[in-house]
């Protein structure tokens, strides 16, 4: 939360208070200041701001998650990354060494060569030209990042670099790893954090600790990765491996030869109670370019144990304070010492109830001195009776004081009646211990109320994002707490529709549940929990019309929102415009109300802009209602034509055959279907056999196509006899035409297996013949004859390559002979002839069956 306030403070939001107090953000023009912009020397490379840090960081990611790198090696993902960081914005082409390559890899140039460039060819993600060494090597590369460029000009593209994010994306990657170059002019550019580190798993560790540069905040601190994760590896070492996308294995490896140089560092926070605690990953070289160090020992942010007199050891006053447990408060507010050795301003005083270790750290009011009336809000007011502590115990054993009664302004025993219900507003305050349990309780004749649960719900999303609001769950009854789960799994559920990773988006929710506890002030100044939470805690709030804007923020990357920007921009152009526009109409009015006629026509352009808002928005949900109309209809017609489409597929299942007769076979049954496609093949078997033979004799012609048919008729009557003697008849209804369907299926088998090797026999025979070995010797010919271009060609590679032309020529005309000769006895074949003749004859076989008798079932129906 510390990160995050800081955030806040660098970069303020202009707010405005509504009606209802609570605040929320407009947008408001800023005058330009007169005089010459003062000009800024570039500081640290590695000190980024939010800005820079969110936007290089999603270049880089966009790069690293292309389609083409999905399983590409950390040197060809890391050689992309150093591409595009040397990227000119003027052209997009990148001129470099493939040993220079190797360098800024940490690889050698023969495997920078062989490996890396390889794998960015494959990839497609960068076009590369190369120019050839003496060895026809891979040595001066020109390469194009191409989603890089194709990004250039788009509005809102994440990698859409401008000319300033390519020169800090450079001066990053050679602060970072950068090889070192020693100049003609004796100057030394000293290597970056880890250019010195070369050979196996140097692109690996480079791209690592690029990415938790990119992670770091300002203080050095990565924010690390939720869930449960491998108790042996390590959160950190799983923060590694899911940047890297590898295993936690290899990811604590990276970690540890990272650590070994003291690159990174595991910090291990110790709690009041020297227990161990959380681990923090760490750069200091960041925080050190932020101007911070980074300690080898970090305590935690809490104070130390007071004693056996409080419950809770790790909410407690610091060492300085003396506590007195018999001591009654006279505040309802926890109080601060100004003591100069309490250095941690979020110590938890006694006074005040002990939060969850996930819990929005209270940072309490400073009060002056502890007097009567403070603690109370900002109003300072005194409490109207002396009565303001009988809702506390007698006793004294417990320290932690309430903050006040709800009923304090009216006195049961002086007979006054209060306001509102002890129940109620004992609910509201936030007096339902965190330990309490659910029970029921009935106050003054009211109806029964259900305490809340203390624990958060089960569900991981849920507890990670409920997190910084976990004291003011313990607040809530069972209704309410059933109404912050539906709130909040609505917001998840957006949440994971915006963001690129659905996985971002509890710690997303919980980052926005912690800014606006920041804002309030803490949880200890809410006064009502549920509404807080449900109203102002977890609803977004954008300033633009984008789905993704929050507070003027980018949900998916934590960065301004450039619509606001857009928006903003749109505004102070109307304002100036509207400004000038006065000026030149009314000349002689004053500043005073020159300001008042600008305010009072931007409200009309304002109104104007909000009418033709609403006019458009009138129109799309018009547009919408007439495509769901128009969608339904096709729907419906679509529907209506598969219905048809069914019924005339059911009609056709029970036609008859119209070979056989067979019923319920659909116009053809399986047997005839099989028999009628093994006569085509049986008809092609013969024309291949026939183009095999010279066309000018015949008598060989028909002796090939006889001999042919008799040889398919052998092997079809062999499949037809080894069904028949496998087969045992069962006697049931039916089975005779079953058979016929595997019989008629093997025989079809059978012609599919042996037609090819037909055809391939045919193929060879006219390879053999005079025109084929005509054309093989003058291809033969031609290509002796021809001039290599071989510098080292020996004879018998020059007669190799000719004969495998001239087979390449032998096989080409033969399978023009082929295609002629079948032409030619297309309509010669006596086989299609006598189908011809079988299809003129259908009308007569048709009769022929008509005349058969039916059987008996068929002939009652």
């Amino acid at each position: 939360m510390s990160g995050m306030a800081a955030s806040a403070a660098v970069l303020p939001r202009s707010r405005t208070m509504s009606a209802g107090g609570a605040s929320r953000r407009r947008l408001r023009s800023v005058p330009t200041k007169a005089g010459p912009v003062p000009k800024r020397a570039a500081g640290h490379p590695l000190s980024l701001g939010r800005d820079a840090r969110a936007r290089l960081g999603g270049a880089v990611r966009s790069l690293l998650d292309a389609e083409g790198l999905a399983g590409a090696s950390d040197a060809v993902r890391l050689a992309v990354l150093v591409l595009a960081s040397r990227t000119p914005s003027e052209n997009g082409v990148v001129k470099i060494h493939t040993s220079e390559l190797g360098r800024w890899l940490g690889m050698s140039a023969s495997y920078t060569a062989s490996e890396v460039v390889s794998g960015l060819r494959r990839s497609g993600v960068v076009s590369v030209e190369t120019e050839k060494g003496e060895y026809r090597e891979d040595i001066g590369l020109e390469c194009k990042v191409l989603p890089l460029w194709a990004a250039q000009g788009v509005v809102g593209h994440r990698l859409n670099l401008s000319k300033k994010e390519y020169a800090t994306l450079q001066r990053l990657m050679e602060a970072v790893m950068a090889p070192g170059w020693k100049h003609k002019d004796g100057r030394v550019t000293p290597a970056g954090l880890i250019g010195t580190r070369t050979g196996r798993g140097a692109a690996t560790d480079r791209l690592a600790l690029l990415l938790l540069v990119l992670e770091a905040r300002e203080s050095g601190r990565v924010r690390q990765c939720g869930g449960t994760v491998d108790t042996k590896r390590g959160r950190a070492a799983v923060t590694v491996a899911r940047l890297l996308g590898c295993s936690a294995s290899a990811g604590e490896r990276v970690l540890e030869r990272l650590e070994a140089r003291e690159l990174v560092l595991r910090v291990r926070l110790r709690t009041a109670s020297k227990m161990a605690h959380r681990t923090r990953l760490m750069v200091p070289t960041v925080a050190a370019a932020h101007g911070r160090t980074v300690a080898d020992d970090v305590q935690e942010d809490r104070a130390e144990d007071l004693g056996p007199d409080f419950s809770d050891p790790d909410v407690t006053a610091g060492s300085s304070e003396v506590l007195e447990a018999a001591a009654e408060p006279q505040v309802s507010d926890p109080s601060v010492t100004d003591e100069p050795d309490v250095a941690d301003p979020d110590v938890a005083a006694a006074l005040h109830t002990d939060h969850p270790h996930l819990g929005s750290p209270v940072v309490p009011p400073k009060l002056s001195g502890g007097f009567s009336g403070e603690g109370r809000g900002t109003e300072g007011r005194r409490p109207g009776r002396a009565c303001i502590r009988e809702d506390q115990p007698a006793d004294g054993e417990s320290a932690v004081a309430g903050s006040g009664s709800p009923v304090a302004g009216a006195d049961p025993l002086r007979g006054e009646k209060p306001k509102e219900s002890p129940v109620d507003g004992h609910e509201q305050a936030g007096g339902v211990a965190a330990g309490a349990g659910a029970r029921l309780t009935v106050v003054g004749g009211r109806k029964t109320q259900q305490q809340g649960r203390s624990e958060l719900p089960a569900d991981l999303d849920l507890r990670v994002a409920l997190a910084p609001v976990s004291w003011l769950w313990t607040k809530l009854n069972r209704w309410q707490q059933d109404q912050v789960v539906k709130t909040a799994k609505v917001e998840l559920a957006q949440l994971r529709q915006v963001l690129e990773w659905a996985g971002q988006a509890p710690s997303v929710l919980a980052a926005r549940l912690t800014s606006r506890l920041e804002e309030t002030g803490g949880e200890a100044l809410i006064a009502r929990p549920y509404g807080w939470i449900t109203h102002r805690g977890l609803v977004r709030r954008p300033s633009c019309s984008d789905v993704r804007c929050d507070d003027g923020a980018r949900l998916d990357t934590g960065a301004d929102c450039d619509n606001c920007a857009n928006v903003l921009h749109s505004r102070r152009a109307w304002r100036a415009r509207i400004t000038s526009t006065v000026a030149e109409e009314m000349p002689g009015l004053d500043e005073y109300e020159q300001r008042r006629v600008v305010e009072a026509r931007m409200r009309e352009y304002a109104a104007v802009e909000a009418a033709d808002y609403v006019y458009r928005r009138e129109q799309a949900q018009a547009e919408q209602v007439r495509r769901a109309a128009a969608r339904a209809e096709a729907d419906a017609r679509t529907a209506a034509e598969r219905e048809r489409a069914d019924s005339e597929a059911a009609a056709r299942r029970v036609l008859p055959c119209e070979e056989c007769g067979r019923t319920n076979s659909d116009g053809r049954c399986d047997a005839c279907r099989y028999q009628r496609a093994a006569q085509e093949l049986l008809a092609d078997a013969e024309s291949l056999s026939a183009a095999a033979v010279d066309p000018a004799d015949s008598e060989g012609i028909r002796r090939a196509v006889g001999d042919t048919r008799e040889i398919l008729g052998v092997l079809m009557g062999e499949a037809r006899q080894r069904f028949l003697t496998a087969h045992v008849p069962s006697g049931t209804p039916g089975e005779q035409d079953t058979v016929r369907d595997v019989i008629a299926y093997a025989e079809l088998e059978v012609l599919k297996e042996v037609v090819p090797q037909i055809r391939q026999s045919a193929l060879r025979a006219l390879a053999a013949c005079q025109q084929a070995t005509a054309e093989a010797d003058r291809v033969y010919a031609t290509e002796r004859a021809r001039r290599w271009d071989w510098p080292d060609a020996s004879e018998a590679d020059v007669i190799a390559a000719a004969q495998q032309s001239a087979q390449q020529a032998r096989a080409r005309t033969a399978e023009h002979l082929l295609a002629v000769r079948l032409d030619q006895l297309s309509g010669q074949n006596p086989t299609r002839d006598a189908k011809a003749t079988a299809s003129d004859s259908r009308a007569q076989r048709l009769a022929e069956y008509a005349a058969r008798a039916l059987p008996g079932e068929v002939a009652e129906a």
